[in-house]
């Protein structure tokens, strides 16, 4: 499930770090002459190893791509859009904590054949990045999204989530030295006026008996920004998959251990519906968590950034189709939610 990550390093590094190509395939990251940060130092230096025509294929939608690139993208947003109802599907058994331990351990587990194999490949020196991502890219936003979809609906989670890029955006200029448009700028705000629509008018819209939990989802969004631009700052030469096996194996292991300190085994044992849920946590862990970053980085290999970058706009529909398939309403504050939004993303990402 995990063969060919070699091959996603070679290409990671020959384009663009990889965390970033996926929201702003063609952003620069720090200050003009002698300030320039060693991430734009990086990335000038490989840029000028490439010819021209290699480069411009890296930051265009290939007129070429073929029909399977688009499977492959279409087959990506189905699982990471599938995450949200898979969530729900679990917390009709399990405490909103018990689930994102859950979710870690397993995900963790599956890891940790690829762990042993890379460990020696792993710059532990830079421990305090890995577990920035871990903490920020998977540990966190695992909580934040269970606590919230306790609350509302799984379709307005999955569309708040994609404020991802906006937030990455606003933490690269406030941290990371990253340069931004006027364009760019109103693009983060009318993101956010569209996740604000949801969040004020999320109970008449019947997606939930609290919706200004879905505050929690947007948070979640903060720490999956957060840790793409901590990959972008500090780990960029680092193989992406080996960087996700370091930082659940930093993670992991305590999210085992609250796991069996609380009552799980007895929910295995006595609640109705129990293994049910457990094979939804399951599947969030090995296909969202899991197979789906490891599809992702082929599909950037086999096509460009750009095209790759597409799914923000369609694991929300994903999202929203399941919720409406699972019996949620599905009304206009949705779609003008989701609207502004992705028009946000559209304009951020130009």
């Amino acid at each position: 499930m995990l063969s060919g990550a070699d091959s996603i390093l070679h290409y990671s590094i020959r384009l663009l770090p990889i965390q970033y190509s996926r929201f702003f395939p063609n952003f620069r990251i720090g200050l003009k002459g002698k300030h320039k940060s060693p991430f734009v130092r990086f990335f000038d230096k490989k840029r000028n190893t490439l010819n021209k025509p290699r480069v411009a294929a890296a930051t265009s939608i290939p007129e070429g791509a073929g029909w399977k690139s688009w499977a492959v993208l279409i087959l990506l947003s189905g699982i990471w859009g599938t995450s949200y109802i898979l969530i729900k599907k679990g917390l009709e058994a399990f405490s909103p904590t018990q689930l994102a331990c859950l979710r870690l351990s397993v995900a963790s587990v599956s890891f940790f054949p690829l762990l042993l194999q890379r460990f020696s490949r792993i710059d532990w020196a830079r421990w305090k990045a890995l577990l920035g991502v871990g903490l920020l890219g998977f540990g966190i936003p695992a909580f934040l999204f269970a606590a919230a979809q306790a609350r509302i609906s799984s379709s307005m989670a999955g569309v708040l989530n994609s404020l991802s890029p906006l937030f990455t955006l606003i933490l690269g200029i406030m941290f990371f030295g990253l340069k931004a448009s006027r364009a760019k700028g109103l693009g983060v705000l009318v993101g956010l006026g569209g996740a604000a629509l949801l969040i004020l008018l999320g109970e008449e819209a019947g997606m939930g008996s609290e919706p200004w939990y879905g505050m929690l989802v947007v948070l979640g969004a903060i720490c999956y920004a957060g840790s793409s631009n901590v990959v972008g700052a500090h780990l960029r030469d680092m193989n992406s998959v080996t960087i996700s096996a370091a930082a659940f194996a930093m993670i992991g292991l305590p999210a085992i251990a609250y796991l069996f300190s609380t009552d799980f085994l007895a929910v295995m044992a006595h609640e109705p519906g129990a293994w049910r849920a457990f094979g939804a946590v399951t599947l969030l862990a090995l296909f969202s968590t899991v197979l789906a970053s490891v599809i992702f980085f082929r599909l950037v290999q086999w096509t460009t950034p750009v095209f790759a970058s597409m799914i923000s706009y369609l694991v929300p529909i994903v999202a929203v189709a399941w919720g409406a398939f699972d019996g949620e309403p599905v009304t206009l504050i949705h779609f003008m939610g989701m609207a502004l939004i992705l028009s946000g993303v559209y304009l951020v990402k130009k």
